[in-house]
């Protein structure tokens, strides 16, 4: 008797219809979830980014100043006296 009455509203059409635009709505907000996820990790990897380079640049900046660094004493004492220190 209720599966009777259950096959009966789900066959009318009116009940397929609201199916229809149910499972459409369901689609479209599955996928807004999704862009908002993206778009959430879009943001992660745009902040790690500018992060990266930020060290980057620190790291590169050490180096340069570990390259120009005088090798001895008697370099420093050269640079020194030269004023290139």
């Amino acid at each position: 008797m209720i599966g009777g009455l259950l096959t009966g509203i789900a066959a009318s059409p009116w009940m397929r219809s609201a199916l229809r635009y149910g499972a459409i709505a369901l689609a479209v907000l599955l996928f807004l979830f999704a862009l908002r996820r993206s778009g959430e990790r879009a943001g992660r990897l745009a902040e790690r980014l500018g992060t990266l380079e930020k060290t980057n640049d620190a790291q590169r900046r050490m180096l340069e100043a570990a390259a120009r660094r005088p090798r001895d004493r008697d370099d420093l004492a050269e640079r020194l006296r030269d004023g290139r220190f």
